[in-house]
């Protein structure tokens, strides 16, 4: 069964569109028959994809980290949750347990486990897919920032275009089904 991990924000002060678009990835996860990786918290975005998928039958495997326990208030309703170190840990096991990356709306955490795994990318340290989905041009900005590092430079030829990005999670889930089903 394929896994995806899916990077987003823990917030809960966040709006209902984005924890609905969270459910509907969670859902989405489970209706594939496909695990959610993820960061382990019972709140916001996290909260919100853990839930749908495992109230659709889904299998969610978190993994936090000792000091986030308390303060993201791990989810402890999950198929299976691994409590580890540190975020360099708790970045590494989930690529470990993955077959591609999915990055939701989110924050500062959500943008270095994004960028982490893009640099691992680059480097030739990992080889799965990484899609972001732009949902309402959330992500326009980065976006463009992306571009314009590669443009003046800043990126290698191609290590832009290692980042998929989808406008919903329809294309999101297209991209990720070409190549978790038929590698490329």
């Amino acid at each position: 069964m394929p896994s995806v991990c899916v990077f987003c924000g823990s917030l809960p002060q966040v709006s209902g569109d984005y924890l609905e678009l969270a459910r509907s990835a969670g859902r989405a996860l489970a209706a594939r028959g496909w695990t959610l990786v993820y960061g382990g918290a019972r709140r916001g975005l996290m909260g919100a994809i853990a839930d749908a998928a495992l109230s659709n039958g889904g299998r969610v495997h978190g993994v936090i980290p000792k000091a986030l326990v308390e303060r993201e208030v791990a989810h402890t309703g999950l198929t299976e949750l691994d409590i580890v170190d540190d975020m360099q840990t708790r970045k590494a096991r989930m690529a470990e347990l993955c077959d591609a990356f999915l990055t939701l709306p989110g924050g500062f955490g959500t943008l270095d486990e994004l960028f982490e795994m893009l640099t691992w990318t680059m480097l030739g340290l990992q080889h799965r897919p990484t899609v972001l989905v732009n949902w309402n041009g959330y992500y326009d900005h980065l976006v463009a920032f992306l571009d314009r590092a590669r443009t003046e430079g800043f990126l290698p030829p191609g290590a832009a275009d290692q980042l998929l990005v989808a406008a919903d999670l329809d294309a999101a889930f297209a991209l990720l089904a070409a190549r978790i089903e038929a590698p490329v």
